[in-house]
């Protein structure tokens, strides 16, 4: 499953076009005054702008299974990445065979470069914007993630990712591609304490062969 294209919000427009052109080295696709596109690896990411937003998304992005160090490396002048313990800025996610780190972007929308190493994207070039491969993660907050998930299942011919133990306040959607994760209303996004609440997101995904738009 891939994630074409996410639409989201922020509240301000020209900070959110700054970070993501300047700060990651996104290309940006079209802008006008109301909304900014940006190409992020073969994924497109959407920002609308809505000035009363008051809230914050998760989204990940897949790199180089080889990159993180790299990764890490790169990010150190632009962002600040999130400690998990002690002075350790790497989550590893044995049941996915992934490891990940975490940062902030402009709005406090909880941003993640997660290496999946059953993925063949193995890169030799230095890490750099265009080693960020697609968007490959959406956070999606539901009152019941499960009956959510089978919805969209039965409806779009999805399937749980195998690799997840999916419950009723934790549940994902796809593949090492690209993932729906749904939570309940309120649990914590990881590694932070920022409660999950539930806002208007749009989605693009492509799955076998078939594009379906999700409204959320």
């Amino acid at each position: 499953m891939k994630l074409t294209q996410i639409q989201i919000q922020t509240n301000n427009l020209v900070k959110t076009t700054e970070f993501y052109s300047k700060i990651l080295g996104f290309q940006i696709l079209e802008k006008d005054t109301t909304f900014v596109t940006f190409q992020a690896g073969n994924s497109i990411l959407k920002f609308v702008e809505n000035k009363d937003f008051d809230s914050i998304y998760h989204l990940a992005f897949n790199i180089p299974e080889n990159k993180l160090d790299e990764a890490i490396n790169w990010c150190k002048n632009k962002v600040s990445l999130i400690f998990i313990e002690d002075q350790n800025v790497i989550t590893s996610f044995e049941n996915w065979n992934a490891h990940a780190v975490y940062f902030y972007d402009n709005n406090g929308n909880l941003l993640e470069f997660i290496a999946r190493h059953d993925l063949d994207n193995h890169q030799i070039e230095q890490f750099g914007t265009d080693s960020i491969l697609n968007i490959s993660e959406i956070g999606i907050v539901h009152e019941q993630p499960l009956a959510l998930g089978q919805e969209l299942i039965n409806k779009h011919d999805l399937g749980f990712f195998s690799k997840n133990s999916n419950s009723e306040v934790f549940a994902a959607i796809g593949d090492n591609e690209g993932l729906l994760i749904i939570v309940r209303p309120h649990r914590n996004w990881y590694p932070t304490q920022i409660p999950s609440e539930s806002n208007k997101t749009v989605i693009l995904l492509e799955n076998n062969d078939t594009i379906t738009e999700l409204n959320f």
